[in-house]
């Protein structure tokens, strides 16, 4: 059977796409990174952020100067104790009971858009320019309480990021370049930080019925978040949040493509949705690799590794691990248990792995309930992000005739 990587020629680094293992669960490259394939070993660095720091901005950004608010409320680059401080001042206002009370709305607005798109005519779609991208943003945006006409603000600023970010990984500076590609891609975060500022300005003058607000009251023994806290969260919702929703739904539409027998059972069985979601996040994780960076030195998984080293763990890799699932190579919704690492795990579990799940669910079956025929276009193939650290499409482009 032809892999999902071979039929659509995914990178080569992501040799786990091609059913393929590798030879040690963990070694270091020619540049001196620390490469964590095993599960077990990813579990290990998890488990011990006091070894293995988060915040390795240094490592991409280089000597690009930033202010020193850049990263104050920032969970994804927070270590303990402040992470500890801020995930549980964002937990009381970013809770799971509040994401299953959207549920009727993401229905509503996904079916919005489609009816907007007016697909049937077309007889196709591109799914992440007609779906997958404007559902998250829309849904997002409405629960942080910034307009959702100003998306294609958000869109521009995160398309920005991403194509700087991309030509840094694959060290595409030109030499007569004005600047690092890392200030390139520096230079867009202020904009999109100013516009956040000026709505957490305006809820502290005149609170709402919404997100920020709730952040912004949020206190814990006597502490609240700061407005570089409040946005810098906020921040993160709108480009991680949307951006893995929307590779997340575009992947699974790409599993069930290739499992026909897959397809036509969730259609049968919506119940099973939420089960064929998760396993596509096993399957083609979205977040290929996550990074930390050594504090001290150590061992992990018999291999020496040194202090202040770059850690990538490959969570895709992880995800295929025969050690840990059988028949790893399988597209399986019913595997129960089922325990990838898509979201992390520890204290850096990805807070908006409800929503992003809840999107996921209701976006395929709303998807599949209006088009019978889904397939992907025989006559255009989807075209994946450059960024090495993902699995995800900027077109997808879908046949519904």
């Amino acid at each position: 059977m032809v892999t999902l990587a071979e039929r659509w020629d995914l990178r080569p680094e992501h040799f786990w796409m091609r059913d393929r293992q590798p030879e040690k669960p963990v070694e270091t490259d020619e540049n001196g990174v620390l490469n964590v394939y095993g599960y077990a070993e990813n579990l290990a660095v998890f488990a011990d952020p006091k070894t293995y720091s988060s915040d390795v901005t240094r490592f991409f950004l280089g000597d690009t100067e930033t202010d020193d608010s850049f990263n104050e409320g920032t969970l994804l680059q927070a270590d303990p104790p402040e992470h500890t401080k801020l995930r549980k001042l964002i937990s009381r206002s970013f809770t799971a009971k509040m994401v299953t009370g959207l549920e009727p709305r993401i229905e509503s607005i996904t079916r919005e858009i489609l009816d907007a798109a007016d697909v049937d005519g077309r007889g196709g779609l591109d799914l992440v320019a007609e779906l997958t991208y404007p559902m998250p943003v829309i849904v997002i945006a409405e629960l942080l309480g910034v307009p959702s006409s100003d998306r294609e603000l958000f869109r521009g600023w995160v398309d920005r990021m991403t194509d700087s970010a991309t030509a840094l990984a694959s060290d595409e500076q030109s030499a007569d370049a004005e600047e690092p590609d890392s200030q390139a891609a520096m230079r867009h975060v202020p904009e999109m930080l100013e516009y956040l500022h000026e709505h957490v300005a305006e809820r502290r003058r005149k609170p709402r019925e919404d997100l920020l607000s709730a952040l912004i009251a949020s206190e814990v023994d006597g502490k609240r978040l700061s407005d570089a806290a409040v946005v810098n969260f906020a921040n993160e919702l709108l480009v991680v949040g949307h951006a893995t929703t929307s590779a997340l739904l575009g992947n699974t539409v790409l599993c069930l493509d290739s499992h026909p027998e897959e397809l036509a059972r969730v259609r049968e069985h919506p119940e099973t949705a939420a089960a064929v979601v998760e396993e596509a996040l096993r399957f083609m994780s979205p977040i290929a690799a996550s990074y930390r960076v050594t504090t001290a030195a150590t061992q992990l998984g018999g291999v020496e590794v040194g202090a202040d080293q770059l850690v990538a763990l490959w969570l895709g890799a992880a995800n295929r691990d025969p050690g840990q699932f059988p028949d790893p190579h399988r597209f399986d919704p019913t595997r129960d248990p089922n325990p990838h690492l898509a979201f992390g795990r520890g204290i850096h579990f990805c807070l908006g792995a409800p929503l992003a799940r809840l999107e996921g669910r209701l976006g395929l079956n709303i998807l599949l309930e209006r088009f019978p025929k889904l397939r992907t276009d025989p006559d255009s193939a989807p075209v994946f992000w450059e960024l090495p650290h993902v699995i995800a499409t900027s077109r997808l482009p879908l046949r519904v005739d």
